[in-house]
């Protein structure tokens, strides 16, 4: 599986070697299209990404009904079962705060608030007890990636990111 998961990354990553977005500039419903698009892509690089290094998945886009929320992956990375938060982020794209909305400037990775941890908290212990896994280590990652158009994107990965805050 080891092998399997290399090569499917390799050509994940030589597709998305131009980036993970379209160079061109959009308004309206089309970038939010484009938005949404980016997400998807990112979240199957970050799938490809973390298989190559080990981690073994058993649910992707996890939600509950009547929870606002989703976990993008949850899978072990060896006896660990981790929910991996991916968040995605054209380097160049800096849009200011909106009513109800911050800025969206600065690291992919400090986009996961306090809020954000505290619906990711509750929809792990959900999923931990829908699946009836009492005991379990865990630890909740995030997968920062930086696509700037036209260029490679840079990926960090942040295991135990909620660790001591």
């Amino acid at each position: 599986m080891a092998v399997f998961s290399r090569v499917m990354f390799l050509l994940v990553n030589w597709a998305a070697r131009r980036g993970l977005a379209p160079e061109l500039p959009s308004s309206g419903l089309a970038a939010k299209q484009q938005a949404k698009q980016k997400g998807i892509r990112g979240e199957t690089y970050a799938y490809w990404y973390l298989r190559r290094h080990g981690y073994v998945f058993v649910a992707r886009n996890y939600t509950v009904p009547g929870l606002k929320g989703e976990i993008d992956l949850i899978g072990y990375d060896g006896p660990v079962l981790a929910f991996v938060e991916v968040k995605t982020r054209s380097t160049e794209a800096t849009k200011p705060a909106t009513a109800g909305k911050p800025a969206t400037a600065g690291k992919p990775e400090e986009a996961v608030t306090h809020d954000k941890r505290r619906v990711l908290s509750r929809m792990a212990r959900r999923f931990l007890m829908e699946r009836r896994i009492p005991e379990a280590p865990c630890r909740f990652d995030v997968l920062a990636i930086e696509a700037a158009p036209g260029r490679q994107p840079t990926v960090r990965l942040h295991k135990d990111a909620f660790a001591g805050g």
